[in-house]
């Protein structure tokens, strides 16, 4: 009681103390739910791309490039030593022609899928409805497909979406929803999977109506993903590939996850720069109060040490103020970031952008640090009005 009668004495200078530890936590939420966010994404990618090799027509790129393979070529890739499995895929836009609206960095897509591939995959899908595609005409939506565009299973939705200033040759197919996948706040979340047959018929589609009857894209995929057996060495496998089987490109799974990597790096870093230099404001906005508490209350430390008040008390004393200052500022930060984070979140959760995550570990994080940074400030003013001499307190008040 005493504690919270100290910090009472004087309300504007508590509150604004407050207000410090507010605004620098606030911003250690905000910028670490950005953070969190981007780094979900990328820890799915690396968890994805490092258990297996991306397999595209050479020159292509490592996501497609805009290359074709013949099918046969999947076959051939399965046959090399050391591979365990390989999936034929084709991956289209699902917004063609306009401005692709994307979370972190991931554009709605329409996909290839095999419920096998499930088996040898690192990232794991889950159906929060519905079940698997198992005939043409299917669709199995990402969660952040389906959020934006309002389907369940059971719906139904034409692929791809027509965008508004379509050409006359445009055409899109009505699926129907069998199931919805649960989030997985990485690539899985924005995707639509079709079968193999109906992504070579969206693939035709996509093509310019002058050559569009002109070529056969029921034998093409756009590239494959392959799977190693286990304890095969992946960049090994895939220079193998690369060797063995003709017009193809395998990339090294070490190449991909290193660029995640250095991306997730580098972001992190600024976003946690900008959050502690935050912090450290109201550090000081804590240690300022304090040193001026302890030079308002001289006499009660001299009174308090005259009548057998020990060092340690009067540090005691001291630190719990600061830290309580540090708890509420912290809690009262989280809250707030918590629900902006959360609000924004929502307003742009029909446009498919998703922003932030607070997870468990940032409030953790948010917690301790604010609580740790009061008891960190409030150690210099403790020990001070510890040292006081109690007969020269007296005196001076």
């Amino acid at each position: 009681m005493e504690i919270i009668r100290n910090l009472t004495r004087r309300k504007l200078r508590t509150t604004l103390t407050i207000s410090g530890i507010v605004i620098g936590v606030l911003a250690l939420v905000t910028m670490g739910a950005m953070a969190e966010k981007f780094n979900a994404l990328l820890d799915g990618g690396v968890a994805y791309f490092g258990g297996n090799i991306q397999v595209t027509a050479a020159g292509g790129s490592a996501f497609g490039g805009g290359s074709v393979l013949p099918e046969s070529t999947v076959s051939q890739v399965a046959q090399v030593p050391g591979v365990a499995a390989a999936f034929g895929e084709i991956q289209l836009e699902a917004k063609p022609g306009s401005v692709q609206t994307v979370s972190f960095g991931l554009p709605d897509y329409i996909q290839s899928y095999d419920p096998r591939a499930n088996d040898y995959s690192a990232v794991k899908t889950t159906l929060a409805q519905g079940r698997d595609v198992t005939a043409s005409g299917e669709v199995v939506l990402g969660s952040d497909f389906a959020h934006e565009f309002n389907k369940k299973a059971g719906s139904t939705i034409d692929l791809p979406i027509r965008p508004s200033d379509a050409k006359a040759d445009f055409v899109n197919h009505t699926f129907s929803v069998v199931g919805v996948l649960a989030k997985t706040q990485t690539g899985p979340d924005t995707g639509a999977f079709i079968n193999l047959t109906d992504a070579q018929m969206l693939l035709k589609d996509s093509l310019p109506a002058a050559i569009r009857d002109r070529i056969d894209t029921s034998t093409l995929v756009t590239g494959m993903t392959v799977y190693g057996k286990p304890g095969i060495n992946l960049d090994n496998l895939s220079d193998t590939i690369n060797n063995q089987v003709s017009g193809v490109k395998a990339t090294k799974p070490s190449t991909i996850v290193n660029s995640f990597k250095s991306g997730g790096a580098l972001f992190t870093a600024i976003t946690t720069g900008a959050a502690l230099l935050a912090l450290i404001v109201g550090g000081l906005s804590v240690i300022n109060t304090m040193l001026m508490a302890v030079t308002e209350r001289v006499r009660e430390i001299g009174l308090k040490k005259a009548v057998g008040a020990h060092t340690r008390h009067i540090i005691r004393e001291y630190v719990l103020e600061a830290t309580l200052i540090g708890a509420i500022g912290g809690t009262i930060g989280l809250l707030l970031g918590w629900a902006i984070t959360s609000l924004v979140n929502a307003a742009t959760a029909a446009s498919n952008l998703s922003l932030f995550l607070v997870s468990w570990r940032l409030v953790i994080i948010a917690i301790v640090f604010s609580v740790g940074l009061g008891a960190i400030a409030g150690i210099i003013p403790a020990l001070r009005a510890s040292r006081m001499d109690p007969v020269r307190a007296l005196r001076a008040a």
